[in-house]
């Protein structure tokens, strides 16, 4: 099983594309928008292309064998 990694919201949403950034998953706002785009990002189990979503605390990002958990800050 693959370890989760909390992430601590600072307000009440982030948007994938950022969250991505700030993690470290991706160098650049168009490095993320290209991965989501290519259907490399799952949130919740399900594949996301919208850079855009609003991610909110207990949803759950996959990139690359990586699970990130939102969390509320």
């Amino acid at each position: 099983m693959v370890p989760v990694q909390p992430f601590a919201l600072r307000g009440d949403h982030i948007t994938l594309d950022a969250l991505l950034k700030a993690c470290g998953l991706a160098g650049s706002g168009g490095e993320a928008k290209a991965r989501v785009a290519a259907g490399d990002v799952t949130v919740n189990g399900e594949t996301e292309r919208r850079r855009g979503r609003k991610l909110r605390a207990g949803d759950v990002v996959e990139i690359d064998g990586q699970r990130i958990q939102l969390q509320a800050g």
